[in-house]
């Protein structure tokens, strides 16, 4: 069926629709979903609208019209071109699924304006609307939307704009000149010692759930990097970090890293041997399965067939033993304040913030001192004992020319 019930471990319930696009295959599978429906009815009439439109933009596609198809005049079918361009340009499928879930929170008069009479009045106000009550319905109650939220929505109608000045369909950039809310900065958070061994050892009975949170903790790795690796990357007790698993829906895809630039960490002992012992379990299964191994992913971490896990069920699981310890986490990803924590620990240690920021694969220094400048420690210590010893020594000259003076 193409509209589903979800039930989530609160207790509330939302409708979802979900269907296969036109012109997907067995190996490449387009999937068009949306979820967040109070009712089944509600959920019905938005996936056969959308239904139609993907058929209809598929025909015109397919029949070659697509180039003389009338131009977009409002917002909503801007956005809508806006995507197909970035899906043209064969963008991550996730990249493109966020995009149109934003879209989703937009107020519907707002997409049906024409563009030449949109101000950036009319935007100061979708942004004021949103953090009160943009979110999908829960419960018969409109859901705020958090300000960062509202700034990546912000962003993405500003990069369409971008383009349509680009294109000739306006001559200014409404989105600049209003003012969405600004997002307040938090501190990463990260794991006492205690707490990640804990949560280590508590995964030893999940199959390589225990080998992939002891790489986490020990490399400082995103969860797509760590789920990309192969055995090949692996040499010399280094491991080279160069894709990432994504999962869009479904849909799983190895793409390129965060900044899509390759990089090189070292391993530490424990973390070695650890795979080791995991690599001979998995060779146990690889003989199990035969020649229904996929042997040809040399995935470090998989199913016991050799098939890549799933993102979301990995970060599930992880937050399900945070829960089971009774380890409280900030709001986010329970999985990345293992990144947080091994970013803690080298700072702390007075490991230079550019070894750092290379280790853990930051477009540069500065985005490492920005999200964790508050656990660079000891420095400021270091300098005011740096200032006593030249003081002194200065001082000590002083005294020295004076009594040549005299």
């Amino acid at each position: 069926m193409p509209v589903h019930k979800l039930r989530y471990a609160n207790g509330m319930v939302v409708w979802r629709y979900k269907f296969d696009a036109p012109g997907s295959t067995r190996d490449r599978r387009i999937i068009i979903q949306k979820v967040g429906f109070a009712t089944k009815k509600e959920a019905e009439a938005a996936e056969a609208a959308r239904r139609l439109e993907v058929q209809r933009e598929y025909e015109m596609a397919k029949a070659g019209v697509g180039v003389v198809a009338a131009v977009p005049t409002t917002l909503g079918a801007l956005l809508e071109e806006f995507i197909a361009q970035h899906a043209q340009e064969k963008l991550a499928p996730k990249t493109v699924e966020g995009y149109r879930e934003q879209i989703g929170y937009l107020d519907a008069g707002l997409l049906a304006m024409p563009l030449a009479e949109i101000t950036p009045l009319h935007f100061s106000r979708e942004w004021g609307r949103l953090p009160k009550s943009g979110g999908h319905t829960r419960k018969g109650k409109p859901r705020p939307l958090s300000a960062k939220t509202v700034r990546n929505i912000a962003g993405v109608i500003s990069s369409a704009f971008s383009r349509a000045m680009k294109w000739g369909l306006v001559t200014t950039n409404p989105v600049t000149s209003s003012e969405p809310p600004r997002v307040k900065k938090r501190l990463a958070a990260a794991l006492t010692a205690a707490q990640v061994q804990m949560l280590i050892h508590a995964a030893a009975g999940l199959w390589c759930m225990r080998t992939f949170l002891e790489l986490a903790a020990a490399t400082g790795a995103r969860r797509g990097e760590l789920l990309a690796l192969r055995w090949s990357d692996i040499v010399d007790g280094r491991v080279s970090i160069s894709r990432s698993l994504t999962q869009t829906g479904e849909t799983l895809q190895f793409k390129d890293t965060k900044t899509g630039t390759p990089r090189v960490v070292t391993l530490p002992l424990s973390a070695l041997a650890l795979l080791d012992e995991h690599r001979q379990r998995q060779d146990e299964f690889r003989r199990q399965f035969g020649p229904d191994y996929r042997a040809d992913l040399d995935l470090i971490f998989a199913h016991p067939d050799g098939t890549p896990l799933k993102p979301d069920r990995v970060s599930a699981a992880v937050s399900a033993l945070f829960r089971r310890l009774k380890i409280p986490k900030p709001k986010g990803a329970a999985l990345h304040l293992l990144r947080h924590s091994h970013t803690s620990v080298l700072l702390a240690q007075g490991v230079p913030v550019p070894a750092v920021s290379a280790r853990l694969g930051h477009s540069s220094a500065r985005t490492t001192q920005e999200i964790y400048a508050h656990m660079i420690t000891g420095q400021d210590e270091e300098a005011a004992r740096k200032w006593e010893e030249y003081n002194r020594a200065h001082g000590a000259r002083v005294g020295v020319e004076k009594e040549t003076l005299q």
